[in-house]
């Protein structure tokens, strides 16, 4: 279309956002679906599936290939329709103040029609862009979700959503509040099927993630963010670059800039830290925000090397101390000794969250599922050759084989036709690894996920994890990996009788400690951050020694805490703890936005009170309290001060608690 002059180069790029937005928003729920799901709405397997097919239905409507179909049937239409986006968002057009004029219904095709009022509302959505800035590497859009996420599909409209767009990459970024701190995940496809699919299913990934952050980042001043990045199919191999483009894109709109046109309005504040794929990228993040100017340099992505400062939650094992903390409470209640019971794992001893299991845990360890295959002993995994492999991160083909017992083996995604010890002939070593965490050979006392794709257990194969006679073959599942198990599955296996403790609650400490990461960022001048948290030539700084203690004491103070309100509301009202976790989770956060809303903040004497009590003592000890108070941002101590009000007030008085009870836990600062 450009080469025909059908379209200008302008033009033809501002189709090409709206067109990508359109794919991933364009959605509707007919009268039919409502009737439907109102019949169906308890039973949960079958909602699933009308969910399921619903999606494809829409998607398969409203193809990529369809969306430039109408771009192509309407060349006329998308001219009009840059014309009022150039009107909004060029700062060196002079708007014309004349009202666009769109009649829709002159399309006769209601796929066509559907698409562009699509476009048009994209271009009202839009709120800040880099566009029109002459040096890019990425379309980058900050978009309004309130007025075009569907409210039935998405409970809880976030604060904030970008979009980025590069030859490499489409990329989304969401947040539930105005400070708020999330990983960003580069998400690779297999082959075009795979892409297909994630191309379909990448913002609703990402929303998932960030509202999963949202309910597990309730004791923190952060609310809830990520960011996902999809490779685009020719370039599963750029992921480096990808994320660059990414980063650079979010600068963009975030950083003054005369060549963008705000229609925000305010000052806005990102925090990234590492996920899957990022881990090794946080240090460019973070230096290309320096060298581009961002005052919040130091805080803008955390799990720096120790180099920069940076709190690695794998070296630490910021993450396992909370999910540990929650097997550990289990064990308590129940009166059982750790070294008592068998487990097994999803993720190995190359990643953060499985290494560190293996390395704080006492159990006798049965299975772990990671990237390599299946290693499986049901006498029992040998403890020092799985230290050895955690210790070196690497994957469990690394298993030294003469280790196993009798009835033991490894699997290898690579392996073809394999005959196990019962006699179990396994034709496909990837489709085994990929679903033996339904194997009914598979049982133990406790199940821990520490890597997985999301929705690995749904209400459509949760029965799987049942022996013949409907028994779970699991007691206990503690989920480290995010989203492992959807909702559903988690109630039904409840109702069986497993205790399960989800993400949202036992996968808290890796936030915690980026939490603390940035509050030292941002308390600190930068030579009191070079000189007391940055490593180098294998010198580690007293301070940073005493700091990353006092981190990985509250990340597991904060676990407890968590765990035995949970517990005791759980045996008190016999509502599932899959349930009470999003109860507390949105009990706290009403409370936190109550307390900001309020004007509580501006009583000095028990701001600074709270703040002391969020700061770990190091920090304190290091630099005093007035310091601190004049150096942190004012929005994000506000922040502090509502979280940990709201948090430790839920803690300690539980979900009923009311104002009295709230009054009398002020009362203690009033001194």
């Amino acid at each position: 279309m450009i080469r025909k002059n059908t379209l200008s180069v302008h033009e033809a790029f501002y189709a090409r956002g709206a067109w990508k937005f359109t794919h991933q928003f364009l959605s509707s729920f007919t009268s039919e679906y409502m009737a439907l799901w109102a019949e169906l709405k308890d039973r949960p397997d079958l909602v699933d599936i009308l969910s399921t097919l619903r999606t494809r239905l829409v998607k398969d409507s409203y193809t990529e290939s369809r969306i430039v179909q109408t771009i192509f049937n309407n060349s006329d239409m998308i001219k009009k329709l840059y014309a009022h986006f150039e009107d909004r968002f060029n700062p060196g057009k002079k708007t014309q103040n004349k009202k666009h004029q769109f009649n829709f219904n002159s399309v006769s095709n209601e796929i066509d029609r559907a698409v562009l009022e699509f476009f048009h509302l994209f271009n009202n959505v839009v709120l800040k862009t880099n566009f029109y800035k002459k040096n890019k590497t990425s379309l980058a859009f900050r978009l309004d979700p309130t007025q075009f996420l569907d409210p039935i599909e998405y409970k809880e409209k976030p604060y904030g959503l970008f979009m980025i767009l590069a030859k490499e990459l489409r990329g989304f970024h969401v947040r539930f509040r105005d400070i708020a701190r999330g990983g960003i995940r580069i998400v690779k496809s297999r082959d075009a099927e795979n892409y297909d699919q994630n191309s379909d299913s990448i913002f609703d990934e990402n929303y998932n993630l960030a509202f999963t952050q949202q309910k597990k980042n309730k004791d923190i001043p952060e609310a809830g963010s990520k960011g996902t990045i999809l490779l685009n199919l020719e370039y599963q191999d750029r992921g480096e670059l990808a994320f660059e483009k990414y980063v650079d894109g979010l600068l963009d709109v975030i950083l003054p800039d005369e060549s963008i046109k705000d229609f925000l309005g305010k000052e806005e504040i990102l925090f990234l830290g590492p996920d899957e794929g990022t881990a090794e990228l946080m240090s460019w993040a973070s230096q290309r925000a320096k060298a581009r100017g961002y005052k919040f340099w130091k805080a803008f992505s955390t799990g720096k090397p120790l180099s920069e400062g940076g709190i690695p939650h794998d070296l630490y094992g910021m993450t396992t101390n909370s999910v540990h903390e929650y097997v550990l409470g289990i064990l308590r209640k129940l009166d059982i000794k750790e070294e008592t019971i068998t487990k097994v794992q999803t993720g190995g001893p190359d990643g953060d969250l499985g290494s560190n299991e293996i390395l704080i845990s006492k159990d006798k360890m049965l299975c772990i599922i990671d990237g390599s295959g299946v290693l499986y002993d049901p006498d029992g995994l040998n403890r020092n050759e799985l230290t050895r492999l955690a210790k070196k991160r690497i994957m469990v083909e690394h298993f030294d084989k003469t280790k196993l017992g009798k009835k033991g083996f490894l699997v290898l995604i690579k392996d073809r036709n394999v005959k196990l010890p019962d006699g179990t002939i396994v034709e496909s070593g990837l489709a085994f690894r990929n679903t033996f965490h339904l194997h009914p050979m598979l049982k133990a006392d406790l199940f821990v996920p520490c890597g997985g794709r999301p929705n690995s257990i749904t209400i459509q194969n949760w029965k799987q994890l049942l022996d013949d006679n409907g028994v779970p073959r699991f007691k206990y599942i503690v989920e480290g990996a995010n989203l492992f198990l959807t909702q559903q599955a988690r109630l039904a296996l409840e109702a069986k009788g497993v205790v399960i403790f989800k993400d949202a609650s036992a996968n808290k400490g890796g936030v915690t400690s980026s939490s603390l990461e940035v509050l030292a960022s941002l308390a600190l001048t930068d030579a009191e951050y070079e000189k007391h948290l940055c490593v180098f030539d294998g010198k580690v700084p007293e301070f940073r020694n005493q700091y990353v203690n006092d981190v990985v004491n509250t990340v597991r103070e904060n676990a407890r805490l968590e765990f035995e309100v949970l517990w005791n509301e759980n045996k008190k009202s016999k509502t599932p703890l899959s349930i009470l976790t999003d109860q507390l989770s949105d009990r706290i956060n009403k409370v936190t936005d109550s307390i900001h809303d309020s004007d509580l903040w501006k009583d000095v004497a028990l701001f600074k009170a709270v703040i002391e009590n969020h700061c770990p003592p190091s920090l304190v000890k290091l630099v005093g309290i007035e310091n601190i108070l004049q150096r942190v941002p004012k929005n994000y101590l506000q922040a502090i001060v509502s979280s940990w009000l709201a948090s430790h007030f839920i803690y300690e008085f539980g979900l009923d608690a009311d104002e009295i009870d709230f009054h009398a836990f002020l009362k203690r600062f009033s001194c």
